[in-house]
């Protein structure tokens, strides 16, 4: 029975997780648009974080649940831990969707070193990895201790 409620908590705390993931990318890409007094402009910018949530989640799903699988059996806790696999887990998803630029060489302009969306997918990561930590992550591995 504790096994059917940790899988609860895990699916809820991934859902979640990818809610607070997609909103992030949407503050990091369409950023003025979130401040704008235009109504239609805050319903395109709920709309995009909506539809980034749900992208978030398509390329997150299979690489999150193997990581959270392998959480669970060695009982990893670690809040660090849980941040660093869910940056490099944003990292893959990001190179996987094709979201990576090639910038063309420019007298105008030097190319960015680290390009903006590459620190909005970090960014991601991040929160992607605090609120699944804080849902489910600190009590990994919890279900096989005996009371």
């Amino acid at each position: 029975m504790a096994l059917l409620g940790r899988i609860v908590v895990i699916v809820f705390a991934l859902w979640l997780a990818t809610m607070a993931a997609g909103i992030v990318w949407s503050i990091g890409l369409l950023g003025p648009l979130s401040a704008s007094a235009d109504t239609g402009e805050r319903v395109i910018f709920w709309g995009a974080a909506f539809v980034a949530s749900g992208i978030t989640a398509t390329m997150l799903f299979l690489p999150a649940l193997i990581a959270v699988v392998l959480a669970e059996a060695f009982t990893v806790r670690s809040f660090l831990l849980n941040i660093a696999g869910s940056v490099v887990l944003a990292l893959v998803a990001y190179q996987a969707a094709g979201l990576g630029h090639t910038y063309e060489e420019s007298i105008d302009r030097p190319p960015p070193l680290i390009p903006h969306d590459l620190h909005v997918a970090i960014a991601a990561g991040i929160v992607f990895g605090v609120v699944y930590w804080l849902i489910a992550g600190r009590k990994a591995g919890r279900w096989r201790e005996r009371v």
